[in-house]
């Protein structure tokens, strides 16, 4: 991707095969989709790459064990098929992870119950993985748990992955097949005609206006779906919370499902990046969507509830927490009152003239959901289709063709941050690579240290201060002016004792 041009270079006489509108992780599946088939694609993002859903999920590449708890068997074998896929492709970023589900006496599920769904599981999948610990093995690796109920514990496996950096993976393998991405570039209208649509951009930076032609639009924006699909409302956005907690106060090495003792929601204990990550919460989101989604001081109580309750010696507080992390999923609305967390997961294609907007899904089947947006729009046919859907086993249709030398541990999930000259390595990587524009892109997305770190990384900005300068052109007073931008984020969005 390199760095980011000047909207002018956008313009061309002839037009666009298509333009993709939303740079999370639906809109890079398109991309490369239909990259990859010689189509000349463009994707436009109207801030970072990932910098809404996308980089804010439960990190979890993973079929999803309650969508065969709601009868939704098919969600839960393509989204399985997809994880296997990508286990296999991009083992450096995707990594399988056991995950450990406590059962306890007279509680639901029960043990057997939980193994038949497990078996169901890995039958899905084409793996054997599930097995029982029992209670004394369980309290061994975790002396924590609450005891007095404990029977022992399912244990499986699914995998875990850094999902901003899979966005920009996807992205550098879509510019790699021709593709091209541009972020910070709003689109303020599309209009249709007989040729197909005309987009009228903003730079967001400069305010440069520019319009363009494709023959196809895409509106892959998420829970922005709406303003631009030209139908009436399809979105529910749901937020969901995550708490950051340095790992010797939750010290975790597998993931640990714990059960909510208010609601019977799943709330995940889990290893990420040297330190434990704590969530989600569900519930609907009525904050002003172009704004940085931040959590309320009651997700932060039930999260520490959950997670006290279980695990009672822990005493976690908020005081432990060094960052909070608030995402909106874009759900498609049942229309029939359920509470958040019984909605669908699956994804919706529809069309308007000129668009094809698609949004709802999971993190996991971005490809699938690139396939059927690619199929609705007629760029490819029902046959090649369905052996795209079937070719999660052939690896001469693989989604992941091409190299890209990243420095060691960028993207893994469980690799601590980097420090010293690895971190600047890292840093100057981004930089060159990776369509920087502002300093939070840099440090919430491409390195994490602002989520992962007590101060934000702010002890680090004199270190990055001369790099940041060297490869985007920054003035002093624009690194200044950088640096306040960002830690006005983090204080509002990001730090506990910010929550409302």
């Amino acid at each position: 991707m390199n760095q980011r041009q000047d909207l002018s270079a956008l313009d061309s006489a002839a037009p666009w095969d298509a333009v993709v509108v939303g740079g999370g992780i639906t809109g890079a599946g398109i991309l490369l989709e239909a990259a990859r088939r010689g189509l000349r694609v463009l994707l436009l993002e109207q801030k970072d790459f990932a910098w809404g859903t996308s980089s804010r999920s439960s990190k979890m590449v993973h079929g999803g064990l309650r969508y065969i708890a709601q009868g939704d068997v098919r969600l839960t074998r393509h989204s399985l098929q997809e994880r296997e896929r990508l286990l296999t492709e991009l083992p450096e970023m995707v990594l399988r992870l056991p995950y450990l589900f406590p059962i306890r006496k007279g509680k639901f599920p029960g043990r057997w119950p939980m193994s038949f769904i497990l078996s169901v599981y890995d039958l899905l999948a084409g793996i054997s993985d599930k097995r029982w610990v029992p209670r004394q093995d369980l309290l061994k690796a975790y002396p924590l748990l609450q005891s007095s109920d404990l029977l022992g514990a399912m244990r499986y496996t699914d995998a875990l992955t850094d999902d901003a950096r899979l966005v920009l993976r996807v992205l550098q393998e879509a510019c790699l097949e021709g593709g091209q991405a541009r972020s910070y570039t709003e689109v303020l209208a599309i209009t249709p005609t007989a040729e197909g649509s005309v987009l009228s951009l903003q730079d967001a930076l400069s305010g440069a206006k520019l319009e363009i032609r494709a023959k196809q639009v895409f509106n892959a924006t998420g829970m922005w779906a709406d303003r631009l699909s030209g139908t009436g409302p399809r979105v529910r956005q749901q937020r969901g919370t995550h708490l950051f907690v340095a790992a010797e106060r939750a010290p975790v090495q597998d993931c640990l499902t714990l059960m909510h003792p208010e609601d019977g929601r799943p709330v995940f204990v889990f290893p990420w990046r040297g330190q434990t990550c704590i969530g989600t919460t569900d519930l609907d989101h009525r904050q002003d969507i172009q704004d940085e989604p931040h959590c309320s001081s009651a997700e932060i109580d039930y999260l520490l509830n959950a997670v006290n309750g279980a695990l009672p010696g822990l005493g976690l507080a908020r005081a432990d927490i060094m960052s909070t992390m608030a995402g909106v999923r874009p759900i498609i609305a049942s229309g029939k009152g359920l509470k958040p967390s019984k909605e669908r997961r699956d994804h919706l294609v529809w069309q308007s003239p000129g668009v094809i907007s698609v949004s709802g899904g999971k993190l996991t089947t971005f490809r699938q959901i690139a396939l059927d947006a690619l199929k609705a729009a007629g760029l490819i046919d029902a046959a090649s289709h369905k052996r795209a859907h079937r070719a999660h086993r052939d690896r001469a249709q693989r989604c992941f063709n091409h190299a890209v030398a990243e420095p060691p541990g960028m993207s893994h999930p469980l690799a601590p941050l980097a420090q010293g000259e690895a971190l600047l390595d890292q840093a100057r990587w981004a930089l060159q690579h990776e369509m920087v524009t502002h300093l939070d892109d840099l440090m919430l997305r491409r390195l994490r240290l602002g989520n992962l770190l007590p101060d934000a990384g702010e002890d680090l900005l004199p270190q990055l201060k001369a790099l940041c300068q060297a490869q985007l052109g920054w003035d002093d007073a624009a690194w200044a002016g950088e640096c306040a931008r960002y830690l006005q984020i983090i204080a509002r969005s990001y730090r506990a004792e910010a929550a409302a």
